[in-house]
């Protein structure tokens, strides 16, 4: 269906992928996996033709319609949801823009007239006269009510955004779909609508995600990119995990098998190549070292940090009581919520979720202080120490310092420069990396950095919102241990269902008009009690 023949691209000395040859195809559903910087995306730029390879070819099936999953949610905002949606049949948009614009054209002649009816002919083999109405139906099936249609996308609310983006992908009724990041900014809810409808279209798919639970829900195969090539494990995500164990062990098995054969073969010939009588035997033996091969396992370009976090204080008891907090942003007519009342133990393992936009990040600012309610009260036990990690983070790198400067500050200590270093390079940042400019760091790298602060501090509460955003898989399970073993108290908000299924013994889902519910128990056991799907 879609395949990749030698396909090379290289932007520096070394190529990011290097000769890959890789079919797509039977309708299966593949997740893109690899590191950060190992080309997962921009593998699929080529894919979907919109980067050029140094290198090779892709070939998409004739006749085989592709379709891809724009990135940019915010692009459309001054156009008609339908028009959105209808634009992923890009012949048949075409088509019609320019037939309209003959028509509305008062100096058309009769050639463009003739041009008109024959972009009419084409418009209607493309299925344009039903146009509407079938993009209309793949919006109710995506949730988006009938009265947004005719709308504007800015009026969309930001949710719900890409739900008219996959609409849009999916209107042409592609044989193959492209898809990079589909999770990126949906709520854990929405995850679940966009796991139910990938699984019920029939389509071979090719999708780039950090969220382990969607890949296990979604995917029949995984597309690993390590090495610079592409291998394809059949399964989801974890059998893939167990595959690539059991792989490896194999090898390790093979080898020590070998080493054993070479050690025998070299011991026979060492005693017995000076004995005449033996000599035919050992040249033998000599003849079957040169046909044993070592089988070489090279160190994944994959990495896991070390995350552990410790409390300096112990809490016992309550951390936080929050009494009748309402929250209005300046300006607004509507709380963002209202009389939120509720009280953290300590030792509570808390996840905060909800729709997008409905107070999630809000309400996590005001526990650390940054931001004040209009009424009610937060109040800390006097031995809570939070520490925070905001989800952007970029005010904590606008000084100019380096890595190990930044670091220095959280010690508590002068010039403990090996605790420092030892951080860092726990967190992936060795040698020179640690002179580098904190201004200079990706989202991912500016997340580990504050993992380290939080490692240094040793608060009692963690306050952390989305900590697994910019995250490759190695990081996200990486500090998924780290908060199982974490004694202390967490407050977190995540869309990452596996990360929330796994952490949380308690949920708070804030709702539309400001009502919110808090659920003692895991995730699992909220969404039983709601009488929704586990």
């Amino acid at each position: 269906m879609l395949s990749t023949s030698g396909l090379t691209v290289q932007f520096g000395a070394k190529p990011l992928f290097d000769k890959v040859t890789v079919k797509f195809s039977d309708g299966n559903r593949y997740g893109l996996i690899g590191a950060n910087g190992a080309g997962k995306s921009t593998l699929m730029k080529v894919l979907g033709g919109d980067l050029e390879a140094t290198s090779g070819d892709v070939m998409l099936q004739n006749g085989a319609r592709l379709g891809k999953l724009n990135q940019n949610q915010f692009g459309y905002e001054d156009e008609r949801v339908l028009d959105v949606v209808m634009q992923g049949h890009v012949e048949m948009w075409n088509a019609m823009q320019e037939r309209d614009r003959i028509y509305a054209n008062a100096d058309a002649t009769d050639a463009d007239y003739m041009r008109a009816a024959e972009l009419e002919g084409k418009f209607a083999e493309y299925g344009g006269y039903t146009a509407e109405a079938r993009a209309g139906a793949i919006l109710i099936d995506a949730g988006i009510e009938e009265a947004r249609h005719n709308g504007p996308m800015r009026e969309v609310p930001p949710g719900l955004k890409l739900r008219v983006l996959l609409a849009q992908a999916l209107f042409s009724q592609p044989d193959v779909l492209l898809l990079d990041e589909p999770t990126n900014n949906l709520d854990i809810h929405s995850i679940g609508w966009l796991e139910r409808t990938l699984n019920n279209y029939d389509a071979t798919m090719v999708i780039i995600s950090h969220d382990r639970h969607f890949l296990n829900q979604v995917c029949t195969h995984i597309a690993d990119l390590d090495f610079q090539q592409v291998k394809i494990y059949p399964g989801n995500y974890d059998d893939f995990m167990l595959a690539s164990v059991q792989a490896r062990a194999r090898v390790e098995a093979a080898n020590a098998k070998a080493r054993d054969k070479i050690s025998d073969l070299q011991e026979f010939v060492r005693r017995f190549s000076a004995n005449a009588s033996k000599a035919r035997q050992a040249t033998s033996r000599k003849r079957q070292l040169e046909k044993i091969k070592i089988e070489e396992i090279r160190p994944s370009s994959r990495q896991n940090p070390y995350i552990r976090f410790d409390q300096a204080k112990k809490l016992y008891r309550t951390a936080v009581a929050v009494e009748n907090l309402t929250f209005r942003y300046p300006g607004t007519d509507s709380d963002i919520f209202a009389k939120l009342t509720f009280t953290i133990e300590a030792g509570d393992r808390v996840a905060i979720i909800g729709p997008n936009g409905i107070g999630k990040t809000t309400l996590v600012r005001c526990l650390a202080g940054e931001l004040h309610a209009q009424t009610g009260t937060i109040g800390w036990v006097e031995n809570a120490q939070p520490g925070y990690m905001p989800q952007d983070p970029q005010a904590e790198f606008e000084a100019k310092m380096d890595l190990f400067s930044w670091m220095s500050q959280y010690t508590g200590k002068a010039d403990d420069d090996q605790l420092v270093r030892g951080t860092l390079g726990r967190l992936l940042f060795s040698g020179d990396d640690v002179k580098k400019s904190v201004k200079v760091l990706s989202g991912g790298e500016k997340g580990r950095m504050i993992y380290g602060k939080l490692i240094l501090t040793k608060p009692n509460v963690l306050l952390m919102d989305e900590p697994t955003n910019h995250m490759d898989m190695e990081t996200i399970e990486s500090l998924q241990i780290a908060l199982e073993k974490y004694v202390g108290t967490l407050i977190f908000v995540s869309h990452d269902r596996e990360f929330v299924g796994t952490l949380a013994n308690r949920i708070i889902e804030l709702k539309p008009d400001g009502r919110y519910t808090d659920f003692r128990g895991t995730y699992d056991e909220y969404l039983t009690e709601q009488g929704l799907e586990a």
